[in-house]
């Protein structure tokens, strides 16, 4: 029967080594990332008020700027970029796949 200690610190999920001694893992093993962008609507924690998260975009920080403000003047409304997802305000879905399959980025509504 293993007992839960931190006296390692964090684990590595899938040697469960401690992440300092963890030594990476063959890029064979490692799950690919989709090749399609995701924009889903999401008003939770948000007061109620609907936002369009695009993920998936597979581009460094200063290229996600650049789209977000290309996306943002396209929709005539505001947003940010968080980590690797875009939020757009409103419910934009729509516009935001036109405008990607303009700039060539194959994208589908995420969520039901």
């Amino acid at each position: 029967m293993a007992v839960y200690s931190t006296d390692h610190g964090r684990l590595c999920p899938r040697c469960n080594q401690p992440v300092a001694k963890c030594m990476g893992h063959p890029k064979s093993q490692q799950t690919a990332p989709s090749d399609i962008v995701r924009v889903h609507r999401e008003i939770k924690g948000r007061g109620g008020k609907p936002v369009s998260i695009i993920r998936g975009l597979a581009l460094d920080h200063s290229e996600l700027k650049r789209l977000c403000k290309q996306l943002k003047k396209h929709c005539g409304v505001g947003g940010s970029v968080s980590d690797t997802e875009l939020i757009i305000q409103g419910d934009q879905r729509h516009k935001i796949l036109a405008f990607l399959e303009q700039e060539g980025i194959t994208a589908k509504l995420g969520g039901g």
